[in-house]
C-alpha cells in the first residue's frame, strides 16, 4: 500500500492541498482549492530528489495566482 502525505496550506489569502507524489521523490502536486477551476494547480520536482523547503513551496504557491488569466481561469 502506497500512502501519500499530504496537508493543507494557505498562502496570500489562497488555500491549497500539497501532495508528496509517490515513488518520486522530492516531487509536490499542488491543488488549488479556492481558486476558481476545482482540481486545478501544479506541480514541482527537484532535480535530485531532495525535498523542497516550505519556503520555497510558499513562494512557488505565492507566484502561481498572479499567472492565471482572470477571464478563464487558467494559465494563457
Amino acid at each position: 500500500m502506497i500512502t501519500v502525505a499530504s496537508w493543507s496550506v494557505k498562502v496570500d489569502g489562497h488555500d491549497w492541498l500539497v501532495k508528496e507524489r509517490p515513488g518520486t521523490a522530492g516531487c509536490y502536486d499542488f491543488d488549488w482549492i479556492s481558486g476558481p477551476n476545482p482540481g486545478y494547480g501544479f506541480s514541482l520536482q527537484t532535480s535530485n530528489g531532495i525535498s523542497i523547503t516550505e519556503a520555497d513551496m510558499r513562494r512557488s504557491i505565492a507566484s502561481f495566482p498572479a499567472e492565471i488569466n482572470p477571464e478563464t481561469g487558467y494559465l494563457d
